[in-house]
């Protein structure tokens, strides 16, 4: 079983309060080295925008309820 670094857990307490429900769900697909960030369960996205550096924007309506972030790994901390 793999060390978990605590400390870096508690980073992210930032970001999941700024995010849009206080709440996300994460998954990472070490083969497609993908990070799957969700901020509602179930994610019923409507449309997605692809930003210039690779990342999934997922809307529902108007409402971001996911991204998807490809490359995950070649990202710096």
């Amino acid at each position: 079983m793999a060390v978990i670094e605590v400390r870096d857990y508690v980073k992210l307490i930032p970001a999941v309060k700024r995010s849009p429900t206080g709440t996300l769900w994460s998954t990472y697909d070490a083969e497609a080295d993908t990070l799957y960030i969700n901020f509602k369960k179930p994610s019923r996205a409507t449309d997605s925008k692809l930003t210039d550096d690779d990342i999934i924007l997922r809307y529902e309506g108007k409402a971001i309820v996911g991204v998807t972030i490809l490359h995950a790994s070649k990202r710096r901390r």
